[in-house]
């Protein structure tokens, strides 16, 4: 089995590809609509995601893997076939995140931890059984001077690693996301604070899943960047990409095949800046690349509106940003190409 589930993630992290993370919650999905004035239904969600996944050059070149929302795994396209079949008919590989999202944690005011794990085995055998070969689970630990607590990252570990070991025994590799929030309340600490978070957060991540026995090969680490607190926002490029560097470098077991960043907080080409300035200090002992979800979608979504005669238009805003982070992913990406398009 651990076989496989290395053929897997190494195929995510095919050189050059990143994942798609297009797995809103209903009420996240909402909201994105909102902003194009689209009323969020069953069929509209449908319609857009079905748009993303049938950008042939998008998919075909630039993205390895599509994490999905429950709901859109089981979907069906407007021509009838899964969407996850579409995904697979363009060489990438479905995806699911499987959290349950980020609670109050009991005497840890202001702290959060991810559930979940209640029959998430059974859930993950109808999973796979549904063609998703990869899954997510994110964990959120907002940042000030006195948090996250010990506790509260050791408890979001656990949760991370429990939740890794299942996966792996469904043959599922897990994507294992602990995300040092930017915009937390105050959201006003340095990137040295970022700095300093992150890396105990990997550390203590990275012993839970080997008290879980975790296969390494087997899994894909998706971090937050380091980055100062979305209000005190004044570190270079080069900043942010030496600082995240090091800390991987510190914390991360060079068996993990790969790490895919999410852009949590940052604008589409920040995201897309830091990461090629990462790249281009290599080599690397892993792959780095990219797992965005609003740093991918938000142009095709503005260029599409929810209107059927836009859908061209929409996936070409698609393909033109997943290039750009293919760029990044092999430290290529240069602020003019932006121009250019």
């Amino acid at each position: 089995m651990s076989e496989r589930l290395e053929e897997i993630a190494a195929r995510m992290m095919t050189a050059g590809k990143g994942l798609l993370a297009a797995d809103e919650s209903t009420a996240t999905i909402k909201k994105r609509f909102d902003t194009i004035g689209l009323e969020s239904t069953e069929t509209s969600r449908r319609d857009y995601r079905q748009m993303l996944f049938s950008a042939e050059e998008a998919m075909r070149d630039f993205i390895s893997g599509v994490i999905l929302y429950e709901e859109t795994l089981f979907q069906k396209a407007s021509d009838g076939r899964q969407l996850a079949e579409i995904i697979v008919a363009a060489g990438a590989v479905p995806g699911i995140k499987v959290d349950t999202g980020a609670k109050p944690m009991a005497l840890f005011p202001g702290e959060t931890v991810t559930e979940g794990l209640d029959g998430l085995r059974d859930r993950l055998a109808k999973y796979h059984a549904a063609g998703a070969r990869f899954a997510k689970w994110r964990a959120a630990l907002p940042v000030s001077d006195t948090l996250p607590s010990f506790g509260a990252i050791k408890a979001n570990a656990h949760a991370l690693a429990r939740y890794a070991a299942l996966c792996q025994e469904a043959g599922i590799v897990p994507i294992v996301e602990p995300e040092v929030l930017m915009d937390g309340v105050p959201g006003n600490h340095s990137i040295k604070r970022s700095e300093e978070v992150t890396e105990e957060t990997l550390r203590i991540t990275f012993e839970e899943l080997a008290d879980q026995r975790v296969s390494l090969e087997g899994m894909i680490l998706k971090p937050s960047m380091v980055i100062d607190g979305k209000k005190a926002r004044k570190a270079s490029v080069q900043e942010v990409a030496e600082r995240t560097l090091r800390v991987l470098k510190r914390t991360v077991p060079a068996a993990v095949p790969g790490i895919a960043f999410l852009s949590g907080g940052q604008t589409t080409e920040e995201a897309t800046a830091h990461l090629s300035a990462m790249n281009a200090m290599g080599p690397l002992p892993w792959t780095l690349t990219f797992s965005y979800g609003r740093a991918l979608q938000t142009e095709a979504l503005e260029a599409w509106g929810g209107r059927p005669e836009n859908i061209a238009a929409g996936k070409r805003a698609f393909s033109h940003r997943a290039k750009m982070c293919s760029l990044a992913a092999r430290g290529q990406w240069k602020k003019d190409m932006e121009k250019a398009a």
